[in-house]
């Protein structure tokens, strides 16, 4: 399986499907929360959730992000030299304990570098949504990342993404409502 891309592997407008999706168990939301001191108790304690807008624990944002990132990885940054900033993130509807997140990534621009000709910048924007294909959480990040080496052979990236693409069993289709 390829880890990550070179920039001449990356095509503006290319989606890239990141597989496997991940059902977000309490205890996953749970640890993520005690691990980064995010007490909170809408993410904590479901008798107060209960009492809220969404009558139920919601998991917390940044546990959404951080796993999209991660599923990301091995299309997108998995040979980046540095992860340069991310634009924006906005968590467009609450996940819940029990729902399965999926992730694609779409190229929005790419850039040689000005300065060092070994390598370019790769615009992306990133989606992740739930088994029902709810859109929980859209952000775009830019990536710096190697040029091909020229002792490596040719550019395969197509036809392992339609590879990839038809070995993803249930995937569901992102709806923005």
């Amino acid at each position: 399986m390829q880890f990550g891309r070179y920039f001449e592997e990356f095509e503006v407008g290319a989606t890239y499907k990141h597989w496997p999706g991940k059902t977000v168990t309490e205890y996953d939301d749970h640890l993520f929360c005690l691990i980064t001191m995010n007490h909170h108790p809408l993410h904590l304690d479901s008798h107060y959730a209960e009492g809220t807008q969404q009558g139920r624990n919601v998991v917390v944002g940044n546990y959404v992000y951080s796993l999209l990132l991660g599923m990301s990885v091995a299309d997108v940054s998995g040979k980046a030299i540095a992860n340069l900033e991310v634009e924006s993130l906005r968590h467009v509807k609450p996940v819940f304990h029990g729902d399965t997140i999926y992730g694609e990534s779409t190229v929005l621009d790419k850039k040689e570098s000005s300065s060092k000709n070994d390598r370019g910048v790769v615009q992306v924007e990133t989606i992740g949504y739930n088994q029902d294909g709810v859109v929980v959480c859209i952000y775009r990040r830019k990536v710096m990342v190697p040029k091909r080496p020229a002792s490596e052979g040719s550019d395969e990236a197509r036809s392992d993404q339609i590879l990839a693409e038809a070995e993803q069993p249930r995937r569901p289709v992102p709806r923005r409502d």
